[in-house]
Order: C-alpha cells, then sequence, then structure tokens
C-alpha cells in the first residue's frame, strides 16, 4: 500500500469541511516505510506538537525527524529532516549538509 490513499482521504476531508485545518494536520515521513525500518528518520516528538495545539492553540507545521543509529544509551543522530504539514514538502536551500534539518525549507510543492 502506498501513502496516496492516505493523502486522498485528507484531501476528501479538507475538500468536505472548510474547517479541518482547524483540527487536522498530516506529516508523511519519506524514506520510512511503511511503519518504519527504512532508511528515512522515522522519530518525532508528536507527543510535544499535540499538546501545544491543544493547551497553547499552536498548531504544528514544522516538525523535526531524527533518523538515530547506535545501541539504547549509546544513540547518536545521524539524520534529521524537517516533517513539513501537507501539502507543503521539505526542500533543500542549497547550503548546508543534507543529513541537518536546518538546510531545508518547508515549501508548497
Amino acid at each position: 500500500m502506498t501513502a496516496l490513499g492516505t493523502i486522498d482521504y485528507y484531501d476528501k476531508v479538507r475538500a468536505g469541511d472548510a474547517t479541518a485545518s482547524d483540527y487536522t494536520r498530516l506529516f508523511m515521513l519519506p524514506g520510512v516505510l511503511h511503519c518504519g525500518g527504512g532508511p528515512g528518520p522515522d522519530q518525532v516528538d508528536w507527543l510535544t506538537a499535540i499538546a501545544a495545539w491543544v493547551e497553547q492553540g499552536d498548531p504544528p507545521v514544522r516538525l523535526v525527524a531524527t533518523k538515530w543509529t547506535g545501541p539504547e544509551g549509546a544513540r547518536s543522530a545521524v539524520l534529521t529532516r524537517p516533517v513539513c504539514a501537507y501539502p507543503d514538502v521539505a526542500t533543500y536551500t542549497g547550503t548546508g549538509s543534507t543529513d541537518d534539518e536546518a538546510s531545508f525549507r518547508c515549501e508548497a510543492p
């Protein structure tokens, strides 16, 4: 199964409810495969983002995903990327490491 079904569902929710952006967001994790294990960064602090939205009214627009390596207790981050609220995508700025989320910006495709 591809992510296209999820995107289609999300688009239909937003098309059918003008207020959907008040209560829903879609964040895609490229390179993570179906449930993890791919080469992409797969760890995001979802709880903090949701708490900020619910408790402070600050909806998430850009989150940071991290790919870790090494055993528990001795892990290090090998890759970070921004995770942008759909339909925006992470675009490389042209400078800096492609392994660092700071080298990307979220923008419309």
